[in-house]
């Protein structure tokens, strides 16, 4: 495994952040991986999954079969 600079990418937060500081999740796009970080610390550890696995787990948000 190696380390990726995702410094340069661009990121967005997500829609089903809160306004509070909770929840907070960004995501850089169009990638051939999708890193997904805290947006509360931007310089911290990304995780990153594979195309198929964030469908999925996007999927299961937005159907209700998870929850928070």
């Amino acid at each position: 495994m190696r380390a990726v600079d995702l410094s340069t990418f661009t990121w967005r937060k997500s829609s089903y952040s809160n306004e509070d500081g909770g929840q907070c999740v960004e995501v850089a796009d169009h990638l051939p991986l999708v890193p997904v970080r805290d947006s509360k610390a931007p310089t911290g550890p990304a995780l990153v999954f594979g195309p198929t696995a964030w469908s999925s787990f996007v999927a299961g948000v937005k159907s209700g079969q998870l929850s928070a």
